[in-house]
């Protein structure tokens, strides 16, 4: 019988076939394969992870597979994962301990409130202990795992580590924030130890100024902002946070028939404070665990929880190390701005109505610092610190000048004439001065910059005049007065007329400022707007009384009209006396100027351009040292290119006067 030879040949390559599998799976050599992963792919799996997508991240994974674990298993035994962790050998303390955060904070995130329900739903202690324990080992991880955080510096896992610990911080403080609370409000120190069941938590807050106990507890994290162009931050170690206070009341109701000429109410005994520090403050919280080994820090159950400002605090030294402290410099301005009602309020205090302010307000934009020198900014007609919105927040946002300066803003009744506001700005701002620096020893009272817009440039100028004798001749010319009666407006009105300069203002800068006034406040809508614009008693004050004398005084040349008291709109008028006077006043010898000018219609000459309120001719100083003209409306310090003209302004003053020690 013949073979044939096709078949035999096909059993044989049947039988190699097999013999090679056997021999395959009897070598215990695994096979390896190529997968093409698209860089994008790999970028988001290396740097995914519990916090981002609610599953370990791949280093997690890794140490887990190294001790015979893998995420399911860990998902159903939690307790049994984490001992198979800590007592498998063979692993490198880095890997165990950032797997270690990574896993409670898993446990953490399962036991806590939802985001929604977090500011309603108190936390639970299974929930503190969890993030306690995470950031326990990220602590462990970051200081005591065999090399220095210096040494990782550039380690994607060490940032991720660095969020377990900052994310944990910011859930312990929350908890320990509203137990203080409740503490403080029934007379108890603020920094009082919160005890648990495993931990005993000790605060230190007085790093903070807080004139009075907060009312809530923000993370910056969690809030954005409508209305700012940038949020700064500074990366680094601790959880960022917004401390809220209740603001200070500015308002008071309008007089009643038979109130004082003093605009006080019968019976009413209280005051509107002249100055307050934001009732927002910028804070970074850090947790610290006693120990100075990585056994001592896993045994231990004493934290400290230490609250920083970081406007104030740059670096901490933990163990050794300068680690930069975590911090975000915008988020108390902007909660404390859309918290505010400037917007309605400035309108109400504009048109004389209730629930307006009737003298200027000074805010502290941070904590009192005497080593930062001041900016102090004054905000236009009909508008509030809300005009400084970017202009403010960019400045304190820019670390080289957020090291040399503190920011002033002050609120003020655009509604009163100019000469009232100038003189009780001054009063209020050297009050609010006096009050943190009684000796003027400080460099804050050194060397200070002022900044204006709109009505806001022309008081910031007068501030930094001399009046002489101008103003007032300019009133006796005017109005017939003798006698009794020109003592007792003598007498009450000098202050109003007479000044010098504010003293130890180094810098200018007006923007869009009438200096000599504007045709528009004269114009149809100039003159309705005018009537609209009341002076209630509270506005005039003390005044009020000696203003009823001019009222009553015989102009000097037949035909005029007998005085009535200007309000602002009146002021701003181009052929308003005072303005046509105070346009002529000498600005203090030596002071270094700046003008920034709005131009609407960039096809029309620069001389006869305006910016929709104001003309170039009346914005224009002689002497400036610099004049910036940017294409925009009247609201131009808003611009991107008026904001980068302050800082441009502001550094140049830096090099000039000396950086802080």
């Amino acid at each position: 019988m013949k073979s044939n030879p096709g078949a035999f040949s096909w059993q044989n390559r049947l039988r190699l076939l097999l013999a090679v599998m056997i021999l395959v799976a009897g070598s215990g050599c695994a096979m390896v394969t190529v997968k093409q992963v698209a860089n994008t792919d790999y970028l988001t799996t290396k740097r995914a992870d519990v916090l981002t997508t609610g599953k370990l991240s791949a280093a997690s994974q890794e140490t887990l597979s190294v001790v015979g674990l893998d995420e399911s298993q860990c998902a159903k035994d939690v307790v049994a994962c984490r001992h198979t962790l800590l007592e498998t050998d063979g692993i490198s303390a880095e890997q165990r301990m950032s797997a270690m955060s990574e896993l409670w904070v898993r446990t953490a995130l399962a036991l806590s409130p939802k985001p929604k329900h977090a500011d309603t739903e108190p936390m639970s202690d299974a929930a503190v202990d969890a993030w306690l324990e995470a950031a326990r080992y990220a602590y462990a991880y970051l200081f005591f795992s065999g090399r220095a955080p210096s040494d990782r510096a550039f380690e994607d896992r060490q940032t991720q580590v660095r969020d377990y610990y900052n994310y944990a911080a910011e859930q312990t403080a929350s908890v320990v924030f509203r137990r203080a609370r409740a503490s403080a409000l029934e007379g108890q120190d603020y920094n009082a130890p919160v005890a648990g069941e495993r931990w005993t938590i000790t605060s230190d807050f007085d790093r903070l100024s807080m004139p009075s106990v907060p009312t809530r507890l923000v993370s910056a994290a969690t809030i954005s902002f409508v209305g700012l162009r940038s949020t700064y931050r500074r990366d680094g170690f601790g959880a960022e946070l917004v401390v809220v206070m209740d603001p200070p009341k500015l308002t008071m109701p309008l007089p009643q028939a038979d109130a004082p000429v003093d605009g006080t109410q019968p019976g009413r005994t209280d005051e509107v404070p002249q100055y307050s520090e934001m009732s927002s403050i910028n804070a970074t919280a850090l947790l610290r665990f006693k120990g100075n080994s990585l056994q001592e820090v896993l045994q231990t159950s004493q934290v400290l929880l230490d609250v920083y400002s970081p406007e104030a605090t740059e670096h901490v030294d933990l163990h050794g190390e300068q680690v930069p402290l975590a911090g975000n410099f915008t988020a108390a301005y902007g909660l404390w701005l859309a918290q505010s009602g400037f917007a309605r309020q400035s309108l109400r205090t504009l048109f004389g109505m209730s629930e307006g302010i009737n003298e200027p307000h000074i805010y502290l934009m941070q904590p009192w610092d005497p080593d930062r020198r001041i900016i102090f900014m004054l905000h236009g007609l009909g508008s509030s610190p809300e005009a400084w919105v970017n202009v403010a927040n960019e400045i304190m946002g820019e670390s080289d000048l957020r090291r040399e300066y503190q920011v002033w803003q002050v609120y003020y009744p655009t509604n009163a004439p100019i000469a009232l506001n100038r003189y009780e700005i001054a009063r209020a701002f050297d009050a609010t001065l006096k009050h943190f620096d009684p000796n003027g020893q400080t460099r804050a009272s050194e060397d200070m910059v002022f900044i204006g817009h709109s009505m806001g440039g022309v008081l910031a100028r007068l501030l930094v005049s001399s009046s002489g004798e101008q103003l007032w001749d300019g009133l006796l010319a005017r109005y017939e007065l003798k006698g009794e009666r020109l003592q007792r407006v003598q007498a009450r009105l000098g202050p109003l007329l007479h000044f010098d300069p504010q003293p130890n203002v180094e810098r200018a800068i007006f923007i869009a400022a009438p200096h000599k006034g504007t045709d528009i406040a004269g114009n149809r809508i100039g003159r309705l707007i005018g009537r609209l614009v009341r002076l209630p008693l509270t506005i005039l004050g003390k005044f009020e009384d000696v203003f009823l004398t001019l009222q009553q005084a015989e102009p000097q040349h037949e035909g005029s009209e007998k005085l009535r008291v200007p309000n602002s709109i009146d002021n701003l008028k181009s052929s308003d006396p005072f303005v046509k006077a105070a346009a002529s006043l000498p600005i203090e010898p030596g002071l270094k100027y700046h003008s920034i000018i709005a131009h609407r219609k960039p096809e029309v000459p620069l001389l006869q351009s305006d910016d929709g309120l104001v003309p170039y001719w009346s914005s224009h100083l002689d002497g400036a040292l610099s004049e910036k003209v940017v294409i925009s409306g009247h609201s131009v310090q808003e611009t991107p290119q008026a904001v980068l003209e302050i800082r441009r302004i502001l550094r140049e003053d830096v090099d000039e006067v000396g950086a802080r020690p």
